[in-house]
């Protein structure tokens, strides 16, 4: 039930973490919480103030340890002892090394039982994305993919709307949503001219970001001439055209120069860079080269496929991964945890990058 709640929080919370609490007293729940929003009450305050009776003596389940130190909010911690709460489960510890095992620490010096680890697996998932981000800095990177079942992502004319049927196109909706930000290469900008939103009721849109070596971005595009929807970071390298570098910025692009690497942007460099300004995630749509570049610098954490039952052929057709290729089997990217599950007539697939 923590963990249900704690969901709710997609897309709003970011870049802290979700969590879900649950207060129980006499086999009866009297009240629940999560956190809903980046510097509102935390998940175990909102319970409190939704229970419909007093808290004394009550065990509070929740998806990750109190905090125990003063942010956006109090410590949580010393609520809970206030409350007189007598029993807290915890799915997780702090991944924040500064912070780890504090909150417990707190509560048990203070007379409360404190039983951890339960659901610990679950828990983590659910917060993959803050336990990277709190401890390196930079960005949990997903790469999402749509592509035929004999792995083209457009057929040989370039058409590639749509491959992935409607429950698919939804789902990446919500994942847009639920990220920081969203990440694509220059040909993707120019072939098919995306906005990059969300079309998800209710939701927010991710911080644009456009890899360009070579600057080579239409002014025109969407992305550009739609900063209402939401914000856009374009990533170069030395080699951009200073005039149109200017032209960006006076438009209020913020552009980001990084060094080469293979003659193009250092995704890892990039990735340091939008980690300091608080993109603690990004989906990754491609295209098929910026794809292996990512794969190749080891800014992968995850990957999504949505595998459509059809079949395009074509030995021009591109597939999802191009780039240079690994030279052998020993050298391919590794996927393990593969979970396969139907979404309306497609095959989505999920798995994590072996690092």
């Amino acid at each position: 039930m923590a963990l249900d709640l704690a969901r709710k929080g997609k897309g709003w919370t970011t870049p802290n973490p979700l969590v879900g609490a649950v207060i129980v007293k006499g086999g009866r729940v009297i009240g629940q919480g999560y956190h809903q929003k980046y510097g509102q009450p935390h998940a175990e305050v909102n319970a409190i103030v939704s229970a419909k009776k007093d808290v004394t003596g009550a065990t509070l389940y929740v998806t990750l340890e109190p905090c125990s130190h003063f942010g956006k909010t109090p410590p949580c911690s010393d609520l809970l002892i206030d409350k007189n709460i007598k029993r807290v489960v915890v799915g997780t510890l702090d991944p924040n090394p500064l912070v780890a095992g504090k909150g417990i620490e707190r509560l048990r010096s203070n007379g409360i039982e404190v039983v951890t680890g339960v659901l610990e697996e679950e828990s983590q998932k659910l917060n993959e994305i803050f336990i990277k981000y709190i401890v390196t800095k930079e960005p949990f990177v997903v790469m999402k993919n749509a592509m035929s079942l004999d792995g083209k992502i457009a057929t040989v004319t370039g058409e590639s709307q749509w491959i992935s049927g409607e429950s698919s196109r939804k789902q990446v909706h919500s994942l847009r949503h639920e990220l920081a930000g969203i990440m694509v290469g220059i040909e993707t900008i120019i072939k098919d001219d995306p906005q990059l939103t969300s079309r998800t009721l209710n939701s927010r849109n991710p911080i644009r970001i456009v890899v360009d070596s070579q600057l080579r971005i239409p002014i025109a595009s969407k992305v550009l001439t739609q900063q209402d929807k939401a914000k856009t970071i374009v990533a170069t390298t030395k080699r951009a055209n200073n005039e149109k570098l200017e032209t960006l910025k006076q438009m209020g692009i913020e552009v980001i120069v990084t060094k080469e690497k293979y003659g193009r942007v250092d995704l890892q460099e990039l990735m340091k860079v939008v980690g300091a300004k608080g993109i603690d995630s990004i989906l990754l749509e491609g295209g098929a080269t910026l794809n292996f570049s990512a794969l190749e610098e080891g800014i992968v954490d995850k990957i999504q496929s949505y595998i459509a039952p059809k079949i395009i052929g074509g030995k021009e057709a591109k597939t999802a991964v191009e780039g240079a290729g690994v030279h052998s089997l020993k050298s391919a990217f590794q996927i393990d945890r593969m979970t396969p599950v139907m979404v309306g007539e497609d095959l989505f697939v999920e798995g994590y990058i072996v690092k």
